[in-house]
């Protein structure tokens, strides 16, 4: 029997997608974790009622997160990942081979666990010998780590809310912007422009504070809220129009999003987040 399945989005909007069965619920100490078989976009993560991502339209998400970094960073033999327990930043990420290292820090084991057993299309890259995953703090790991020590950080995490809640502050950003190196680059997910724009807007608003270069930029998700989606680009010295040409075509040798033109047209800011942002 078929069933539907509902994010509840502040109680004023509801995304559901129809489905056959669950395949995965279980509590962490953290949240509930849940896997279900849906029609339309196959197998999805769920964290808490909210809808992380599905095999269908999982790349729309992962591919715009990571190569507009891993394109223009000065170098990227050292990747962090913040979050990303579904596997499929690290996937994106590790398709460039100028890369040496990937740091994971994921906090919660089971996300990871789940997402082995039932999203394998999804985590391709879980046995790369370049990835260093760690299950512990994102925010606290930052903190620990040396001035300049990454040349990519990537925040994969969920809204702004719960456990993800650290990841959106001022203090976090600070303390990336002092471990990105100084050609480096940041990227992190931005929620709905439209739907979370205050939350947007206060991402923006902390970056602009510590990167010299603070860029939004943004696509399409079906499954989140809305469906239009948005990501942040910072750096010390790095703009996003100037692209490495060989990382360029070695991405979309293998992306069925991510191309150049889709890079330099998702940083076409609407009307209405310029004035937000030339305002203050």
């Amino acid at each position: 029997m078929a069933v539907w399945y509902e994010e509840h989005f502040e109680e004023k909007m509801r995304v559901a997608l129809k489905g056959s069965r669950v395949l995965f619920s279980e509590r962490s100490e953290f949240q509930l974790v849940e896997i279900v078989e849906t029609e339309l976009l196959g197998r999805a993560l769920m964290l808490d009622g909210l809808w992380m991502c599905a095999e269908q339209d999982e790349k729309s998400y992962h591919e715009m997160l990571t190569h507009p970094a891993l394109t223009t960073a000065r170098e990227i033999s050292r990747v962090l990942i913040i979050g990303g327990g579904d596997g499929g930043t690290a996937r994106e990420v590790l398709r460039h081979a100028e890369v040496e290292q990937v740091t994971m820090v994921e906090l919660d084991e089971l996300v990871v666990r789940a997402s082995k057993a039932h999203l394998p299309s999804i985590g391709q890259a879980w046995g790369d010998p370049r990835l260093d995953l760690r299950f512990e703090d994102g925010a606290a790991y930052v903190r620990d780590q040396d001035a300049a020590s990454y040349d990519v950080i990537l925040i994969d995490g969920s809204d702004p809310v719960g456990p993800a809640a650290a990841l959106f502050g001022a203090d976090f950003m600070s303390q990336c912007a002092r471990v990105l190196k100084p050609g480096g680059v940041f990227a992190a997910q931005a929620g709905s422009p439209l739907l979370q724009r205050d939350e947007h807007l206060g991402l923006l608003s902390a970056m602009r504070g510590v990167f010299a270069v603070t860029r939004p930029y943004y696509g399409n998700v079906i499954l989140y809220p809305g469906g239009a989606w948005s990501w942040a680009f910072g750096s010390h010295e790095v703009d996003p129009a100037h692209l490495h040409e060989s990382r360029v075509v070695a991405a979309e040798a293998v992306t069925d999003i991510y191309n150049r033109d889709v890079h330099l047209g998702a940083f076409a800011v609407p009307n209405h987040i310029k004035r937000a942002l030339r305002d203050g």
